[in-house]
């Protein structure tokens, strides 16, 4: 007769740990991401439009990402990659609906802004496991909530400032090369995105330069009165000049187009750099 041993189910190598892996955690990282994907899909109906299907969708999107944000903060403030990923789709999300509500052609950027946040949304939930090491709320000055609250908030906007720039590049090449798609079709036209664009980046600098000064304070703070520039403080300046000198160059010499997409988008990397970028090689590859 067998022993017990041999009579014993032998799973599959990596079955425990698979299951070890589906946890609370990764159903609200799921629960989030499929909030996020009736939107991205119905943004490419046939006929779009700012109707109640738009709203309640968009509603549900913003829904998943923000019950996420609020069960992890709880009290503390998560640092690791996956939460600052949640949080900032969130952000973008909030920033989306308001401007939809009252600016028009903003509604037009969801066939690249939701696959976009539904891509982050996918590596928010793969690297959940990576680790981080929340704040105290309770422990932390105002100036300090303030400082994270403005960066929240800048991301969002020069996020939604390049996805402004992108969609009026697409629209150019379509015009340009006369083959328009059903893609470039559904995004605002080309002086509508610019305009949205610049008006984004208006904005942005100006929450840029407080974030700056706030976030050299909290540098100062928390080493006593020494200020070094590292990675974030120097990638969050090279964004605040290209912004600062691409928004010159817009009003003194009417400069638009490609440049001035493109000039966003490099800001736009710049600050991810130092933020999302240095959370994946510190908590993911460092770790």
């Amino acid at each position: 007769m067998p022993s017990a041993d041999k009579m014993a189910v032998r799973y599959p190598m990596g079955y425990k740990w698979t299951m070890d892996f589906i946890d609370n955690a990764l159903i609200a990282n799921l629960a989030a991401l499929f909030a996020l994907i009736p939107a991205a899909l119905a943004a490419f109906r046939a006929q779009p439009a700012r109707d109640a299907a738009f709203w309640w969708l968009s509603a549900v999107a913003f829904a998943g990402p923000l019950a996420w944000s609020i069960t992890h903060i709880s009290g503390m403030w998560p640092t690791g990659l996956s939460a600052a990923l949640w949080i900032m789709i969130a952000a973008c999300m909030a920033l989306y609906l308001v401007l939809s509500r009252w600016m028009e052609s903003v509604w037009r950027l969801a066939p690249l802004l939701l696959p976009y946040l539904c891509l982050v949304g996918v590596v928010a939930t793969i690297w959940e496991e990576a680790p981080g090491r929340p704040l105290q709320m309770a422990a932390l000055p105002a100036w300090i909530e303030a400082h994270i609250a403005l960066s929240v908030l800048t991301y969002a906007l020069l996020t939604l400032a390049a996805v402004a720039g992108t969609a009026a590049l697409l629209r150019e090449r379509a015009l340009k090369t006369k083959h328009p798609t059903r893609l470039t079709a559904q995004l605002p036209a080309i002086a509508d995105a610019e305009r949205m664009q610049v008006r984004l980046l208006i904005v942005t600098e100006i929450m840029l330069g407080l974030g700056l000064v706030s976030g050299i304070a909290v540098q100062i703070y928390e080493t006593g009165g020494m200020l070094a520039f590292n990675h974030k403080i120097l990638l969050s300046v090279g964004a605040f000049v290209v912004i600062g000198a691409l928004l010159i160059a817009h009003f003194r010499t009417g400069v638009r187009g490609r440049r001035i997409s493109r000039m966003v988008l490099l800001a736009y990397l710049l600050v991810t750099l130092g933020y999302p970028g240095v959370k994946f090689v510190t908590d993911v590859l460092l770790a």
